[in-house]
């Protein structure tokens, strides 16, 4: 029954593939590889073991040269999602899935524990896997996996983050909880307003509460990396007017390639990389309207016009109820697109995981 309702949710379509030659291969195998966000511990699948369905394992991670990924911790889902419009008080999805896989009962009614839940399957795996995963809690620890990778290594370096903070269930102590279990970057908002703010899926539209100052205040002192992927605009201009640090836009379009309500705007966006900050680029039709290699290239190409190259990353949202049409072993399609549509090795490199590794580098604790 479970893995029917993952392949219901995590698609992956036949798509408009480029072929990866030799030239691409034998480039791809020399990229640091990174990705801002996929949601596979969401799942029952034991991740060490390659599944015949979903987005990311850590046997496709090795074929695809992944090096670095973003792993987020989903805890609310309303029923009906939508990008549009979503209420707070609207039945949520991830309580039923969390009883059908047999998550433990202290999940089922708490937001937090099903973060740490998550976290807690992290680390199993890295105790079952310890030559294939680490999960990265400081800049110290994500430059030893990268040297172990030089050295022909296949460890995937993990950092954990979760998608909204509604975790915190409205306790500004659950941020140091939620640290101490080794989450390194926070979403602000998921499909819905929640205790720090408006979403921009969300039926207020609002900007940071009085708790979301301070959540964004204390996630500063604490060199958490504060995501705005699902945040209304008028939180993502608060935050960059309060905090010193630079935000990541972990998966998302842009307004002027893909006009889509997932999508903030071309203006805010070019804000938040003038801060340094990092955008990540969905692989699903929601973020980039059409979601072939070549589009995806397209849509990373009028990121780097608007946005300049260093701010400019990958953001699949593997397994995050997204169809997408080529997974993490196959990921080299995108090397072979941009080859194709004239990229610079310098511009394939920092896009393809680059940037992600010197925006960690930087920024972790």
């Amino acid at each position: 029954m479970l893995p029917g309702v993952e392949q219901k949710l995590n698609k992956k379509g036949a798509g408009d593939h480029t072929e990866i030659t030799q030239k691409a291969k034998a480039l791809h195998r020399t990229l640091v590889v990174g990705d801002l966000h996929a949601d596979s511990f969401l799942w029952a699948r034991d991740l060490s073991k390659e599944a015949s369905y979903g987005h990311l394992d850590l046997p496709r991670a090795q074929r695809g040269n992944l090096g670095i990924q973003v792993f987020t911790s989903v805890t609310k889902s309303p029923r009906g999602q939508n990008y549009n419009h979503n209420s707070t008080d609207a039945g949520d999805n991830i309580t039923l899935l969390a009883i059908a896989q047999g998550w433990p009962p202290r999940t089922w009614g708490s937001l937090l524990q099903r973060a740490l839940y998550h976290s807690g399957r992290a680390t199993a795996l890295q105790q079952s896997s310890p030559e294939q995963f680490r999960i990265v809690r400081t800049a110290e620890d994500l430059r030893q996996v990268l040297q172990a990778r030089e050295q022909g290594a296949n460890t995937l370096a993990a950092i954990l983050g979760i998608e909204g903070a509604h975790p915190l269930e409205g306790d500004l102590s659950n941020i140091s909880r939620l640290y101490n279990a080794g989450f390194r970057v926070m979403g602000l908002q998921h499909f819905f307003d929640n205790e720090l703010g408006g979403s921009l899926h969300g039926q207020s539209g609002g900007g940071l509460t009085e708790f979301g100052r301070a959540a964004v205040k204390e996630m500063d002192r604490r060199s958490i990396i504060i995501d705005v992927a699902h945040s209304s605009e008028s939180v993502v201009k608060e935050v960059l007017a309060q905090s010193g640090r630079p935000l990541i836009v972990s998966h998302t379009g842009l307004k002027g390639s893909c006009d889509s309500p997932r999508n903030i705007s071309d203006a805010l966006m070019k804000k938040i990389a003038e801060r340094g900050g990092l955008i990540g680029i969905g692989f699903w039709k929601g973020a980039v309207c059409d979601n072939s290699p070549r589009n995806i290239v397209k849509t990373l190409r009028y990121a780097i016009g608007l946005l300049g190259v260093n701010h400019v990353a990958l953001g699949s949202d593997y397994d995050g109820s997204v169809e997408v049409s080529f997974d993490a072993g196959n990921l080299g399609v995108l090397t072979a697109e941009m080859l194709l549509q004239g990229f610079t090795e310098e511009e394939i490199r920092k896009v393809m995981g680059g940037n992600i590794r010197e925006f960690f580098l930087k920024h972790l604790p």
